[in-house]
């Protein structure tokens, strides 16, 4: 096990949550998120500019790649703001097809590929999964060819496929599975949107037909497959800051209504049934909380991650489903009404319990990870 580690957020980490939270306030209500689930690219552009400007969107990324240098902990904490606004803003998919650059990439390719994409001006996502998101699946093959490689197979469950500009993609090769950047525009991209729950947040499947990229679209520095779990990874730990953000925020909901809906002459809080079901849910949130912190101080630590990361996920999506179910219940049948702003935290809460690997994966992976 890694060293001790500590939650207590710094003055400088206090202010970015604050500074965040005050943007997302200043953005408008839940009624944008509405509206821009709506569109088929479903990204809020007011909050993505504004996470760009504010260079938010790298964080932990090193500073000859564009990024601010950080931590991955000051990454966690703009997710957790972003969930509690349910934000819909392609910055997850994007951050894991960044980390799958900088696991695998050459130095000139970080240097290449990776400044556009936290400065905002280019939407990644990456595309790895092909069958029930079982990594061990890889048919999309790669073959070489006389200027560079030839792409060919079907890519599912891509976040945020839609939207990307460019997409980091996993591929059989002759020495194992391989990475590639596959620009979006290229002839034989053909990209589908996957009907979802959680329409803040679109998924796609990339067909690839005879795919031509340069030889160096191959991100060959490092194994692929390493490179693909260590994306998928940081994709966890963000999410889970997600759903710890989004949890808090309907607790918060959830005891402001019961404090201020009266029945039978009485705040509803006050009868029993409510009362124990917001004290649950506050004892569910504050664990996540602590979980999700926990996994993103752990990153650094392969040890201390191998049992954080699986437990952030198991924990979190427990917890967020938990809570956003209870805050409708609190609510009564009004909370899963399409004008009321439960119902989206109860869809992105299901639909990020089954991202990047169902919750019966982690768990797996948690027992192995302790030796049981």
């Amino acid at each position: 096990m890694g060293s001790r580690i500590s939650f207590i957020k710094t003055d400088e980490q206090t202010m970015l949550g604050d500074t965040l939270r005050e943007f997302l306030g200043s953005t408008g209500s839940l009624d944008t998120v509405r509206d821009s689930s709506l569109t088929k690219v479903a990204i809020d552009r007011e909050i993505w500019d504004g996470l760009a400007e504010m260079g938010l969107l790298g964080l932990h990324v090193p500073e000859q790649y564009g990024g601010a240098g950080y931590s991955f902990v000051e990454t966690a904490i703009v997710f957790e703001e972003l969930g509690r606004r349910v934000a819909p803003v392609p910055l997850l998919s994007t951050v894991m097809a960044v980390q799958a650059i900088l696991a695998a990439g050459s130095q000139e390719q970080k240097m290449a590929l990776i400044p556009p994409m936290v400065s905002g001006d280019q939407i990644a996502a990456l595309a790895v999964f092909e069958s029930a998101h079982d990594l061990d699946v890889v048919e999309t093959s790669a073959t070489r060819a006389d200027n560079g490689w030839v792409l060919s197979g079907i890519k599912r469950y891509v976040i945020d496929a839609p939207n990307a500009d460019v997409y980091v993609v996993s591929a059989r090769t002759d020495d194992g599975v391989g990475l590639f950047v596959v620009d979006a525009r290229a002839e034989g991209v053909n990209v589908t949107a996957t009907p979802s729950l959680d329409a803040t947040r679109p998924l796609g499947e990339v067909a690839l037909d005879e795919v031509v990229v340069v030889s160096e679209a191959h991100l060959g520095a490092s194994s692929g497959d390493g490179a693909v779990r260590s994306a998928l990874d940081v994709g966890v730990v963000a999410m889970a800051q997600e759903q710890a953000g989004g949890a808090q925020r309907c607790l918060e909901m959830a005891t402001e209504y019961a404090s201020t809906r009266y029945q039978f002459g009485r705040a509803i809080g006050s009868f029993q049934a409510v009362k124990h079901m917001c004290a649950d849910m506050l004892v569910s949130v504050e664990h996540a909380k602590s979980v999700a912190s926990h996994a993103a101080h752990s990153l650094d630590d392969q040890e201390e991650a191998r049992i954080a990361v699986p437990l952030a996920k198991s924990v979190c999506s427990d917890a967020y489903m938990e809570t956003a179910g209870n805050t409708i219940q609190v609510f009564g049948g009004i909370g899963f009404t399409w004008e009321h702003d439960a119902h989206l935290y109860f869809k992105r809460a299901k639909s990020t319990s089954l991202l990047l690997g169902s919750v019966d994966h982690y768990r797996d992976r948690l027992a192995e990870a302790i030796g049981i």
